[in-house]
């Protein structure tokens, strides 16, 4: 079938009757609940936007014919790359970057693998071809995903095979003719609720060894297979007005804690199983993390964007946009902005063609990006939270303004320089809700662990950087300074 709409997306979650549960009872529907409801929607806002701008988002199957999405598309080219890049920044600008799991993410992942798999075949070349064949069958399907990569936080300082109860994370139980058997627990599957199937792939941040093969797994299954649950933590999106609440009750996206009791995953479904060193380099002899970390990127590009618009709003809004201080914070939000575009424009224009075909960034660029954003946007959510100061704590609802005798009242007393008071508190809302409300605050929390611990992220890039360049560069300069005896 083809690219499907938003109306497809909802279908297919009522059909599916994942096992969902949240604030202490399982979830009929998803597509009503209130938890989810609101995100549903914004999803399918994602799908509908591929059919209206069809020639930018839709791109001719390879193998159907059909049109499909063009975020699942393996670029041959560099215009190829850029023109991907520009269907995943439509879907980012509906939200202002704050849905930071939108289908994309995980469709650059499956076409990474699924073109690049020759690694799979390390233990059986029938790995690969489950690979190969899962990309096409996610594209011509348009599946939604979530994805899994981490254990439990049971003890940090030991491996899993170590831990006193050894059996609490997913872990291996069982291989069958017909497929296997996993057993345990996984973190933390944003838009578990709300998907249609569950990818499991292995976390690279910490090495597993040998004797973690029985946790090194990487497979997909539907989101409703038998003994699989998702348990959602409490919603932020409190069912209040999108006035009130613009994007907590708009893209709410929900993380998951995954549960697998004994769970059945066919043969033709598992990429992985029970080898520590293909884990170990999936991520990167697939160049999945390069792909994914473009659209990580093109996100947060739109993100910044987002965030300098509020804060230009705001300037103009209550006239601080003439104090020196202001205006230095306001540059530190362009910097960081232009600082992003340099380094996605630097990714895509140094791509070249990988072993499997498929033009790729070059990793350098997006890999300083994806280091430097999570310890920069905390910054820029607090420079939010400077620039508004008491703004943000004199935010009536929409309900106040609306009262026959406190409206008036505060639309005179919260105006703005150039606004009303009712236009005024809606701005401050938005910066609020961005930055200090239970949603703002994840943000921030989101894109600071969004690749993992960003000190541990920080290592690994030293380790990887050749700095034999530059102590070279000093000896040879120190050398020219030395007396020859």
């Amino acid at each position: 079938m083809p690219a499907k709409t938003g109306a497809e997306y909802i279908q297919r979650l009522k059909e599916a009757q994942n096992n969902v549960y949240i604030h202490g009872e399982k979830v009929t529907d998803v597509t009503t609940h209130p938890a989810f409801k609101n995100v549903v929607q914004s999803m399918a806002v994602l799908y509908d936007l591929q059919h209206e701008k069809r020639d930018k988002m839709l791109y001719t199957s390879p193998t159907s014919g059909e049109k499909v999405g063009i975020t699942f598309m393996q670029p041959k080219t560099i215009d190829d790359l850029i023109r991907r890049r520009e269907a995943m920044t439509e879907w980012a600008k509906t939200s202002g970057g704050m849905m930071g799991r939108s289908p994309d993410y995980l469709n650059a992942d499956v076409m990474a693998m699924g073109t690049n798999n020759r690694i799979f075949a390390e233990a059986s070349p029938y790995f690969a071809e489950n690979a190969r064949n899962y990309y096409e069958y996610a594209r011509e399907n348009d599946i939604s995903l979530t994805h899994t990569l981490i254990h439990p936080q049971v003890n940090r300082a030991k491996m899993q095979h170590e831990q006193k109860d050894a059996n609490v994370a997913l872990h291996l139980v069982e291989e069958r003719e017909d497929g296997i058997i996993v057993d345990g627990i996984r973190l933390l599957a944003t838009q578990g609720a709300i998907t249609d199937e569950l990818l499991v792939f292995p976390s690279t941040v910490k090495k597993s060894g040998e004797q973690d093969d029985p946790y090194s797994l990487a497979f997909a299954i539907p989101n409703n297979a038998p003994g699989l649950k998702f348990i959602s933590r409490e919603s932020f999106d409190y069912g209040k007005k999108p006035w009130d609440h613009p994007l907590g009750a708009r893209f709410e996206e929900g993380d998951t804690i995954v549960s697998f009791d004994h769970v059945f995953v066919p043969w033709e479904r598992v990429f992985v199983c029970g080898n520590s060193s293909v884990c170990n380099r999936t991520f990167t002899e697939t160049n999945a993390v390069v792909h994914m970390a473009h659209q990580v990127v093109a996100k947060n590009i739109v993100k910044t964007e987002f965030v300098l618009g509020v804060a230009l709003s705001m300037m103009d809004a209550i006239g601080i946009d003439q104090f020196q201080h202001v205006k230095d914070k306001g540059t530190e939000i362009m910097l960081t902005l232009e600082t992003m575009r340099s380094h996605l424009y630097r990714a895509e224009h140094n791509a070249s063609i990988d072993a499997s075909g498929t033009m790729t960034p070059d990793f350098t660029a997006l890999n300083a990006a994806r280091n430097w954003y999570p310890r920069v946007y905390p910054r820029l959510a607090e420079i939010i939270r400077i620039l508004g100061a008491s703004g943000l704590m004199g935010i009536p609802t929409e309900a106040d303004f609306q009262h026959e005798q406190i409206g008036p009242i505060i639309h005179r007393g919260l105006q703005g320089k150039h606004l009303e008071g009712y236009e005024r508190v809606q701005l401050f809302r938005l910066a609020w809700d961005m930055t200090l409300s239970a949603f703002g605050s994840r943000q921030t929390h989101y894109e600071y662990y969004f690749f993992g611990d960003p000190i541990k992220m920080g290592m690994a890039y030293f380790d990887s950087y050749d700095k034999e360049p530059f102590k070279a560069y000093i000896q040879d300069f120190l050398q020219q300074t030395r007396v020859k005896v």
